[in-house]
């Protein structure tokens, strides 16, 4: 599958500003992932449980929302989270004429979390 990262609405940049407010805080309080229905069924995951997301450079286990706007092969991780820091998983090579890390996409593993526990 493909790993891709970006920005949510609530929480912008690196989630430095906006996960000290406590209001944009409380209404994207969790790190979570977002998988097509379809993926998720394919998985045996139900949305609220806990994914293993395994690239070359690591893993990390998140929750998992559903959503149709992410395509069947893809995962979309935000990446204001540290608890769930998304550049783990993606490569920092650099452009050698942009300069700009390669942080917005990677091949990624998914899998059932061993350890599920719920989402409060």
């Amino acid at each position: 599958m493909i790993l891709t990262t970006g920005r949510q609405l609530e929480h912008w940049h690196t989630g430095s500003m906006t996960r000290r407010s406590k209001v944009l805080d409380a209404v994207e309080p969790e790190a979570n992932c977002s998988l097509h229905p379809s993926t998720l069924r394919n998985l045996g995951i139900a949305p609220g449980g806990l994914v293993r997301l395994t690239t070359k450079r690591g893993s990390i286990d998140i929750m998992a929302r559903e959503d149709r706007a992410v395509s069947p092969d893809m995962v979309f991780l935000p990446f204001a989270f540290v608890e769930a820091a998304a550049n783990l998983l993606t490569n920092s090579a650099v452009d050698p004429f942009g300069k700009i890390p390669e942080f917005k996409f990677s091949a990624v593993k998914v899998e059932k979390a061993a350890n599920q526990i719920a989402a409060e």
